[in-house]
């Protein structure tokens, strides 16, 4: 059973459009680059140049932030939902 990773609405259309997509299951940083892959602008957005993740994007495992696990070496099992999500600011 693959694992699913949810797409934010502001960044579906560099999944054509995709709401969820299926993973095979491994660390968030092995998943980070199967959707880098596959999605290369993707890719871009979610991680800086030295492959961890951006300021601005959290990245949660069921409902745990992965900052708080093991950060991109986080294990995601067969089933698991990851979900991105930007960070909202404002005033």
């Amino acid at each position: 059973m693959p694992a699913k990773v949810r797409i934010p609405t502001a960044l579906r259309s560099l999944t054509g459009g995709s709401r969820e997509v299926e993973v095979a299951p491994g660390r968030i940083s092995e998943i980070i680059e199967g959707l880098s892959a596959k999605y290369p602008d993707l890719g871009e957005r979610l991680v800086g140049e030295e492959g961890k993740p951006r300021r601005f994007i959290n990245i949660f495992v069921g409902e745990e932030d992965i900052r708080f696990l093991d950060g991109i070496e986080t294990e995601v099992a067969d089933g698991d939902v990851v979900t991105i999500l930007p960070a909202v600011s404002g005033g």
